[in-house]
């Protein structure tokens, strides 16, 4: 089973327009208003590895199949996602599905492309979203324990286990943390996946700059590099307009239009 990673954010961050940088494609439709996305596009790569190819010409092979990485292009959420606004429930339904998280993040100010909160400030989109996926997951976690509660409680023991297990990600959502912070030993890591927690996925932090700022990011991407660093997480810099006009040029097209722009090569 190949390995499916979840763009995610709030509308009109640039989520698409990655997609379509990511897949080389145009499938995504990209638009200055919320909900352009309401199906997820889905898109299946080839993850470059050199040593793959290393190894096919000592091995003589004719043939060299690398890996597959399939991206979705998740509709933007916001604020009452997790009680269905924005068509909420379907959107946190399809990063259930995913097996980590791309959550791009506004870093960039232009007028001409709406902040559905009027104004720019990518931490805070950052915490609209996770809450958002924390809500979600603490109804998951309250229903599922309603349902062995009684049972637990009545000193059933599997029952009891189960409750207690279920407990530990709920008391630490409660705190306001995600519940990829929890420390899971290696024979409950199974058990948890299968809460399919939403914020159990690991998440990457891609922060979508202008195009001067493609190169070294800027005083956004700075903050967000630094918010990731406080969750144990990582952080990329990328203009996705730049990424997508690159992804639909041949070779010598792309060094062309790099060197034209001053960068040494694609995000």
């Amino acid at each position: 089973m190949g390995f499916k990673c979840g763009i995610v954010g709030l509308p009109n961050v640039g989520k698409s327009t990655l997609f379509n940088a990511l897949t080389q494609t145009a499938a995504a439709q990209a638009a200055n208003y919320p909900f352009c996305t309401i199906e997820p596009n889905v898109g299946d790569v080839a993850v470059p590895d050199e040593r793959l190819v290393q190894l096919a010409s000592i091995a003589k092979s004719a043939q060299t199949i690398p890996t597959r990485l399939t991206f979705v292009d998740i509709a933007g959420l916001v604020k009452g996602a997790s009680k269905g606004e924005g068509l909420g429930n379907q959107f946190l339904a399809n990063i259930r599905e995913v097996d980590a998280i791309a959550h791009v993040v506004r870093c960039f100010e232009d007028g001409d492309i709406t902040h559905v909160e009027g104004r720019i400030d990518p931490i805070a989109d950052i915490e609209t979203i996770e809450t958002e996926l924390m809500l979600s997951d603490m109804e998951s976690l309250e229903k599922r324990i309603a349902g062995v509660e009684k049972k637990a409680k009545s000193g059933e023991k599997a029952a009891r286990a189960e409750y207690d297990f279920m407990m530990r990600p709920l008391e630490l959502l409660r705190e306001g943390k995600p519940a990829r912070e929890l420390e899971i030993a290696d024979d409950e890591q199974k058990a948890f996946r299968m809460l399919g927690l939403l914020t159990s996925k690991p998440v990457l932090y891609v922060c979508n700059v202008e195009e001067a700022a493609a190169d070294e990011g800027n005083d956004f991407s700075d903050k967000v590099k630094a918010f990731a660093a406080t969750q144990g997480a990582q952080a990329v810099v990328v203009s996705a307009k730049i990424e997508s006009e690159i992804a639909v040029l041949d070779d010598d097209e792309q060094r062309e239009y790099l060197d034209a722009i001053g960068l040494a090569e694609p995000g």
